[in-house]
């Protein structure tokens, strides 16, 4: 009976880099491939009961796309992505937001996020990628078709 409740003290992590912080914003169901779109689908539903810890390069969201001959996640303009957005979210913050760091985010943050990635104020890492389009349309519909619902169980 001890390992249970050692089990339900225990702090789940979920690993991010940068970009993730701004794509979860948007995140709708669309991705790469179907492993990706269901690993992402379970991670959704965490993001706002669990730590994140940021991390350089591949993350829980990329785990599906690490067997691909040549995987998206380990190119240069991603990793450039990655530090764009890191200084947006920690601008937002107001406060520095790096790798090793820990966050945890909650309804307040992800409004506020919404409310600037919609108006263009955090979107210097979404330049160039290809679902910036698809993402300023979700923004530009007020997020109703996102899967990351806030705590009144709204997107």
């Amino acid at each position: 009976m001890q390992h249970l409740v050692t089990l339900r003290n225990t702090i789940m992590t979920i690993s991010l880099r940068g970009h993730h912080l701004l794509c979860m914003l948007t995140y709708a169901g669309n991705g790469y491939t179907p492993g990706f779109i269901e690993n992402y689908n379970k991670i959704i539903p965490r993001i706002r009961d669990e730590d994140i810890l940021i991390v350089a390069g591949p993350d829980d969201v990329c785990a599906p796309l690490l067997g691909e001959d040549n995987p998206h996640c380990l190119g240069e303009s991603v990793i450039i992505r990655d530090s764009h957005a890191l200084e947006a979210v920690g601008t937002l913050m107001g406060r520095s937001v790096e790798i090793g760091h820990r966050l945890r985010l909650d309804s307040a943050y992800f409004r506020q996020a919404r409310w600037a990635f919609g108006r263009g104020i955090v979107r210097g890492a979404c330049v160039g990628c290809e679902w910036e389009l698809l993402c300023t349309r979700i923004a530009a519909d007020d997020y109703s078709s996102t899967l990351l619902k806030l705590s009144d169980g709204k997107s």
